[in-house]
């Protein structure tokens, strides 16, 4: 006796598989980080172009002395959120750091660099026990960094109360102003930053340990049981986020020659805004370093050139703002786009083929 044959009901219809690939050059071109660049290449040509003085010579000098704390965080922060979580104490540590180089250095009579160092130190401590209570605790970083925003700008400001600390050595606050060359618009600040986003790129973009942080950041349970040390990689990034925190207010004490508790106050949102308009997905998994430094790049632009419009803070700050909605607006809109778009590549072929052998 013959095996009984059983019909498939898709019997006779190729297998379609929508497209997991695109080109390489979609890839690479139409990408939000390519996106922000070209909206910076935008509206810096057009403040070049239709705002007073923007053109100056001094315009750009400043515009790099202005956001080279919010770039310096902003590496760090970058591989934080990319993780799925966030660190609003940066700003905090700051101040905390610009307090101690002005105590060490003036009150026990410490060189600048020794204080420094001191101060970065105390940074990554600042930023381990922020990661400790989240990687290990398990606390959710929102929570934890809001308390030790908190916690760290109030031992700073209880450091030196409404005092400040003011004398420091002329060679140290004019080389935090210095240009790289004479008569070119680019600071000496730049030179640190610049072997910064090197090393960050190299760790995040080319390294294991950026492929686990883009992993913790997809499904960090997953990560884990494809051998991320999932804790561990958190804490590291918390520690880097504060040693930079802590070399950027450094700077900030240096190039504004004044040791404060309040510095800094509020620079951890312009930190995550510039992150979030880069490109780097609030919900993890996503980021590029190129996008945020546009990011950075572009609110410094906005600010610059509505300064030189004689346009008020809360101004800036309102455009900034709309900006930063519309990009989180536009990265959920574009995701829901893309779905709809593979599911009706996948399964239109399928339906045109089951209606005609529904009519046959």
């Amino acid at each position: 006796m013959s095996a009984p044959t059983v019909s498939r009901p898709d019997a006779g219809l190729a297998r379609v598989y929508p497209a997991h690939a695109r080109p390489l050059w979609r890839r690479v071109l139409l990408t939000r980080e390519v996106a922000m660049i070209a909206l910076l290449v935008v509206v810096y040509e057009y403040s070049m172009n239709n705002v007073g003085n923007f053109d100056g010579p001094l315009t750009l000098y400043y515009l790099f002395l202005d956001t080279a704390p919010i770039l310096l965080i902003a590496l760090p922060m970058t591989l934080v959120i990319i993780t799925g979580e966030i660190d609003l104490s940066v700003a905090s540590v700051v101040g905390l750091s610009s307090v101690l180089v002005g105590v060490l250095h003036q009150d026990a009579g410490l060189s600048i660099p020794v204080a420094g160092a001191i101060a970065i130190l105390v940074g990554a401590v600042c930023g381990a026990f922020n990661g400790f209570l989240v990687a290990y605790v398990g606390l959710p970083s929102l929570a934890v960094t809001i308390g030790t925003l908190a916690l760290y700008r109030g031992i700073a400001v209880g450091i030196l109360g409404t005092t400040a600390k003011t004398d420091f050595p002329e060679k140290w606050t004019d080389l935090a102003k210095k240009r790289i060359w004479e008569d070119h618009p680019y600071p000496t600040i730049l030179i640190p930053f610049l072997v910064l986003l090197v090393a960050f790129a190299l760790l995040l973009h080319f390294s294991p340990f950026g492929r686990g942080v883009f992993e913790i950041g997809l499904n960090d349970e997953a990560a884990h049981f494809t051998g991320v040390n999932v804790e561990l990689t958190k804490l590291w990034l918390f520690v880097l986020a504060g040693a930079v925190s802590a070399f950027a207010g450094i700077y900030y004490t240096l190039r504004f020659g004044s040791a404060r508790g309040d510095n800094a106050t509020g620079l951890e949102l312009q930190v995550i805004a510039a992150v979030l308009l880069g490109g780097v997905s609030i919900f993890g998994g996503r980021g590029a370093l190129h996008g945020v430094i546009a990011g950075v790049l572009l609110i410094g632009v906005l600010a610059s050139a509505m300064r030189l419009e004689n346009q008020t803070v809360n101004l800036i700050n309102i455009v900034i703002g709309v900006l930063l909605v519309l990009s989180v607006i536009s990265t959920s809109f574009l995701s829901w786009a893309s779905g709809l778009a593979t599911r009706g590549r996948g399964l239109g072929p399928l339906r045109r083929r089951s209606s005609a052998a529904d009519h046959k």
